[in-house]
């Protein structure tokens, strides 16, 4: 057998008897999740055999267990394409030894995430090739948030001390350009500091985390039941996707399956929630190559998709729409035709846009081979969504680990290899043409029944994992109950937090006037970011 058919043959079970690691705890929690445990001694051969047999190391958090008298716990969440299950392997980090091997060397893709654990819970990761603070900035004072022991009312002093120093501009002719925090639009800060020689960017520094919100730890000790509103707050344009990502990973942990119609009804408000943002950008993209006729057309389409939005939820941005056992409100015969309808409206005057973008030939040249980001740079840094896509990383949680109603619409996912502006644009085109018939197929087979169960009392000390492949790319919510109901940890991971260091290298070598275009093409949120 070939290695290649010998690694589309494996699974997690299989490559645990060859990858010749000692797993402490192995079992099968779900049809969703496999949970494991290793020695820390053993993280990184475990991380290196898993990462050989093609599995992909999805997301790094920690948790304080020193209320359980655990000390640390560190997480490390796997994803394979040839697995439907998430593996989710642990490590003990004991109270009088704070530190933990650092994998990002030889992963990329977990480089901020394990420095956020350094930052929030104060655990050390050893041999990490840039430890410096990530989430909190260097004039904080030495606090880790996230430890059990810091109260979340606390008010800290004024901070004083030395800001970020960035790495400073060398050789003639080169200069800084910095911009933001505080930017002209409406949007939330981010820091990006230029180095150019001329109009050519040489490279770029950027510093996030200035509207740190605290929302992990707003999660402690929350009622299920409220816990969901903020789950919706993390990212205003992805409410839903959010939303449901952490009532799925309630409905795991209480064992409960919701009912089929409220399955088909998320699959439909998932993929509007896809289309008015996708259709948004593509409007955007054009405005920022001078195309203002274009994204005229865009917007008008964008609000069609608002007002649908409205008309099934009563809400515009699906706030206060998904709940734990289902949604919350059953849609009227009414609701769906308007829905059909508009949907038509909606393809019909959609093919003239990107027919008008399509024929123009300045905004293809201003499009492509603008902002490359080289596909093998993507697969390191573990990019995820519309820009993994284009840069030919072919997955979308959708199709390889179904949840909602995806199970019953087979679709292939637009993958493009050249990485640049025009196909993280065509992305989004096929993402919307591929949306519009999901929908489609949806409305459909929305039988009658119920659209939402109740949940049961959640069982203390039991964690599950939530996966929503977001408008941006893979979103995940893992919890561990507390008692009475409530929650003990929440970890959230946006898309964004992978995906911000793309933007880095695709930026290099591109004028100056290219960055705003280069930005658009990946929108990423600050807000999910500074979570």
């Amino acid at each position: 057998m070939t290695l290649p058919s010998l690694l589309s043959a494996l699974q997690f079970d299989e490559v645990r008897q060859r990858c010749g690691i000692v797993f402490v705890e192995w079992r099968v929690a779900n049809d969703a999740e496999i949970h494991a445990e290793v020695a820390i001694d053993d993280v990184r051969p475990m991380v290196a055999a898993l990462i050989e047999y093609g599995c992909r190391l999805a997301a790094v958090f920690a948790e304080d267990r020193s209320n359980a008298d655990s000390g640390f716990l560190i997480y490390y969440v796997f994803e394979s394409l040839r697995d439907q299950r998430f593996l989710l392997v642990r490590t003990s980090i004991p109270l009088n030894s704070p530190a933990f091997p650092s994998v990002a060397a030889e992963v990329p893709a977990v480089n901020w995430q394990e420095r956020e654990i350094q930052d929030w819970f104060g655990l050390v990761a050893e041999g990490h090739p840039n430890p410096r603070r990530v989430a909190l900035h260097d004039n904080w004072p030495e606090i880790h948030p996230l430890r059990k022991d810091f109260p979340i009312d606390t008010v800290l002093p004024p901070f004083e001390g030395e800001q970020h120093v960035y790495r400073p501009t060398l050789g003639e002719g080169v200069f800084q350009i910095p911009v933001g925090p505080v930017h002209a639009g409406i949007i939330e800060p981010g820091h990006f500091n230029f180095a150019v020689a001329g109009e050519p960017i040489l490279y770029l520094q950027l510093r996030m985390f200035y509207t740190h919100k605290g929302i992990e730890k707003r999660f402690e000790q929350l009622p299920i039941n409220r816990a969901v509103y903020l789950a919706e707050s993390i990212s205003g344009d992805s409410s839903f996707s959010h939303g449901t990502a952490f009532c799925q990973a309630i409905e795991r942990a209480a064992g409960v399956e919701i009912p089929t119609r409220a399955k088909r009804m998320r699959t439909v408000l998932l993929e509007l929630e896809r289309l008015y943002n996708h259709v948004g950008d593509i409007g955007a993209i054009a405005t920022d190559v001078g195309f203002g006729v274009a994204n005229a057309h865009a917007s008008r389409l964008r609000e069609l998709i608002l007002s649908v939005n409205e008309e099934l939820s009563g809400s515009r941005l699906l706030r206060g729409v998904v709940c734990p056992g289902g949604v919350r409100h059953d849609w009227e015969p009414q609701q769906v035709e308007y829905c059909a309808e508009a949907l038509g409206r909606f393809e019909w005057e959609f093919a003239d846009l990107m027919q008008i973008i399509d024929g123009s030939d300045s905004t293809r040249d201003r499009l492509e081979r603008t902002g490359f980001l080289d596909p093998q740079k993507a697969r390191d840094l573990g990019i995820v969504g519309v820009a993994g896509r284009a840069s030919g990383i072919d997955r979308d949680l959708r199709r390889d680990h179904p949840y909602a109603a995806y199970d019953e619409v087979p679709f292939e996912v637009p993958v493009y290899q050249e990485g640049d502006v025009l196909r993280r644009m065509r992305v989004r085109v096929d993402e919307t043409l591929l949306s519009l018939w999901i929908i489609r197929e949806m409305l459909t087979k929305l039988i009658p029944g119920p659209h939402c169960v109740a949940i049961p009392p959640l069982p203390p000390d039991c964690v599950a994992i939530g996966a929503v492949e977001g408008w941006r790319g893979e979103i995940l919510h893992w919890i561990r109950t507390g008692s009475h109901g409530r929650l003990e940890r929440c970890k959230i991971k946006d898309p964004s937090l992978n995906n911000w260091p793309a933007l880095v290298e695709a930026v290099q070598g591109n004028i100056v006037p290219d960055f705003p275009v280069i930005n658009k093409s990946f929108n990423l949120s600050y807000s999910g970011t500074d979570r």
